[in-house]
């Protein structure tokens, strides 16, 4: 069966996984923290993904226990979407790599890959999937050879949201600010009303950012809430948001099952909304921890794996980076469902 490499590195986090055959071999992760109050900034997570990927590709091999002239097949990585500095600086050493290796190249979109290794890890058949991420806010549903886009954000993502709102309040981005929100949150005991902004199936979260950052400003100071109360009210609203939309794909669908994907998939209180709205519907939810939500190599090399063994591949000329690379432009050819 192939064996297949894959390096991600869209975002703050350099992830190489390995595997075969749906079996994980390998799968380590080093993530840039940026101090309290600041974002990660194109060109300083480039640096460190730079600094860190040769160690990261030594130790996933060494794990897999795979010597990549004689075990591997294909070399994957992500092509987009994501932030442009980063993504090339992992493309330039996977094209290095496939070069050294005289390996084939295949580059693989970054939404797909979080949903492939949804389907990987939850063994969920056909589900609608909630894809929810810093950079991502999407509902999607597979038909004739598309991974269908059902609703989305209008403008900044669900993460983004929550990462922005942290700075507000100078928490720490170690190991991330949606978890340091979600901790919070969870000692939060009152709500405090936001916009409630769903549109159609799209929904928005710029407008509520706004919103809960001039109450942060003018109601904290004066004791009329806390900032765990922000955090509760911020999540129940913008998971409300979501688990409707979601629930709305289902019945168009005829789902039994929801998938969440992403980095946010990993919140407690999101599983828990939707595990709730699920059950009304005699559905299931299919949900992952931070191995798999977070962003991770090893569902690069997933999603490269069923390309690879579906007969794709990217030449050299083609192995550009884009950091809009709509889950939708993909042929899923490793699908006949």
């Amino acid at each position: 069966m192939p064996v297949v490499i894959g390096l991600e590195g869209s975002a703050n986090k350099i992830g190489i996984g390995i595997v075969r055959d749906g079996r994980i071999l390998s799968n380590v992760r080093h993530t840039y923290v940026p101090p309290p109050g600041h974002g990660f900034l194109p060109r300083d997570t480039a640096k460190h993904h730079r600094d860190h990927i040769v160690d990261l590709v030594r130790r996933a091999l060494t794990e897999a226990d795979v010597d990549p002239v004689t075990d591997l097949d294909c070399v994957a990585f992500t092509k987009g979407p994501g932030m442009g500095a980063p993504l090339v600086s992992v493309a330039v050493v996977a094209r290095a790599l496939a070069l050294l290796w005289e390996k084939p190249l295949i580059g693989v979109n970054h939404c797909i890959a979080h949903i492939e290794m949804g389907r990987l890890v939850t063994s969920a058949r056909n589900p609608v999937v909630l894809y929810v991420s810093g950079g991502n806010t999407q509902v999607i549903a597979y038909s004739h050879r598309r991974y269908r886009i059902f609703g989305e954000t209008i403008d900044i993502a669900v993460g983004n949201c929550l990462d922005r709102f942290a700075r507000v309040l100078k928490l720490s981005n170690d190991p991330s600010p949606g978890y340091n929100i979600e901790q919070l949150a969870k000692k939060g005991t009152k709500y405090v009303e936001l916009p409630y902004a769903v549109k159609g199936m799209d929904v928005s979260f710029s407008g509520i950012l706004s919103h809960i950052e001039t109450v942060a400003r003018d109601q904290l100071a004066a004791g009329n809430c806390t900032a765990e109360d922000l955090c509760f009210s911020l999540q129940e609203t913008v998971f409300a948001m979501l688990v409707e939309v979601t629930e709305r794909a289902m019945a168009h669908c005829g789902a039994s099952e929801v998938l969440i994907v992403g980095g946010v998939g990993c919140n407690e209180r999101l599983q828990k909304m939707m595990g709730a709205m699920a059950e009304e519907r005699g559905a299931t939810v299919c949900a992952m921890d931070e191995r798999y939500c977070i962003d991770n190599g090893a569902m690069i090399a997933q999603a490269g794996w069923e390309m690879f063994c579906s007969g794709q591949t990217t030449d050299m000329t083609d192995s550009w980076c884009t950091q809009r690379f709509r889950t939708d432009e993909v042929e899923v050819t490793w699908r006949d469902d």
